[in-house]
């Protein structure tokens, strides 16, 4: 079994920053890329950030120049450091990790249980 634990959200006002963490445990052999989502009210789940094993980053262009995503593969874990935030930004942002459990099982997407986000004007 693979957990995903989520930290760092909270309430900011607008022009602040916040750092999100999320870091996988248990039975882990590799891990291709961690993303982070959000989704606002009545919307859909969207990619906001993903880095891959190789490090290729993209951002959605919502974020860009604003957010920057980064791992720590000896802890298993993803970082989005968020600034110059804005109440657009006001969201559940969720981590995704995109991984093996063991050489020969398939590669699967594990999610985090999601974190707050509320940015006020």
């Amino acid at each position: 079994q693979v957990q995903l634990v989520e930290s760092g959200g909270g309430l900011v006002q607008a022009g602040g920053s916040l750092r999100l963490s999320c870091a996988a445990s248990g039975s882990i052999f590799n891990i291709y890329a961690m993303s982070w989502y959000h989704q606002a009210p009545g919307e859909a789940r969207e990619l906001v950030a993903v880095i891959t094993s190789s490090g290729t980053i993209n951002y959605a262009e919502s974020v860009k120049g604003r957010f920057t995503i980064s791992r720590d593969n000896s802890k298993n874990t993803v970082y989005l450091q968020m600034n110059s935030l804005k109440p657009e930004d006001t969201a559940v942002y969720y981590c995704k990790m995109t991984l093996r459990t063991g050489a020969v099982y398939p590669i699967s997407d594990y999610w985090g249980q999601g974190t707050q986000v509320t940015v006020s004007s």
